[in-house]
């Protein structure tokens, strides 16, 4: 086992809840922290990756930055389940609706996480692994999104290792098996969990539509996805509560 500090994450087991939000980006890492979380506290800032331990509701939560793309998934999760003693990570992040009744600002829960990446080829497997969230996280945010009136979708995800793909038509393939919105990092978080004997579940907002063209800003992505951030918190609770 890697010893603590790592090259990424300088605390110590201790400074992490059991359940860390994982959003990609630093700065929403930051206003979740601020903005939701009682006595937070900077407990990683390596590369500027932001990462906070506080209290929502009475339990200990830690949020911290996953960076963008399957590598810097793969590191952030492995290093948190494998070294740093946590359990659960829920992915609170964004993705490209591919699917006509998934709008934006919609909740996507990945059930799966499809993929055009070569992550899994590590383990060497004869075949393909199907990554799959935690049944217990993926029931628990669901009846959380329930509880709070959220438009949300269950279903596959894709994680793809391309943002701009030379293919035009990459996406068309994926929309007609019904796959319902594109992102970077699931896939990964997915296998890890997995490996580690951990539970993992990315919720993602839909920022733009690949159908319509319709988009969110950086800036309403980093702060306005509020109603995503309160079904993970809300998810961190019930499982702690549940000790499970």
């Amino acid at each position: 086992m890697a010893l603590y500090p790592t090259p990424h994450i300088h605390a110590a087991p201790e400074d992490f809840a059991k359940t860390v939000l994982m959003p990609g980006d630093p700065l929403r890492a930051k206003f979740i922290a601020e903005t939701f979380l009682t006595d937070a506290r900077l407990v990683n800032n390596v590369r500027g990756v932001q990462g906070y331990t506080g209290l929502y509701d009475g339990c200990r939560v830690s949020v911290m930055a996953s960076g963008m793309g399957m590598p810097s998934m793969g590191i952030y999760s492995y290093e948190l389940f494998n070294v740093f003693g946590v359990e659960n990570i829920l992915r609170i992040g964004s993705a490209g609706a591919l699917q006509k009744d998934v709008q934006l600002r919609d909740i996507v829960f990945g059930m799966g996480a499809c993929t055009n990446s070569a992550y899994g080829e590590q383990f060497g497997l004869r075949g393909n692994f199907a990554p799959v969230a935690s049944y217990a996280l993926l029931k628990e945010a669901v009846a959380q999104a329930e509880a709070l009136g959220a438009r949300y979708h269950v279903g596959n995800l894709l994680s793809s290792d391309t943002f701009y793909d030379d293919d035009p038509n990459a996406n068309e393939k994926w929309m007609k098996l019904g796959v319902l919105a594109v992102e970077m990092e699931s896939a990964a978080l997915y296998m890890n969990a997995a490996r580690s004997g951990k539970r993992a579940l990315a919720l993602c907002t839909v920022s733009d539509h690949i159908l319509t063209g319709e988009a969110t800003t950086s800036a309403e992505r980093e702060t306005s996805f509020t109603q995503m951030m309160e079904v993970a918190l809300r998810t961190a609770v019930a499982m702690d509560k549940q000790v499970l």
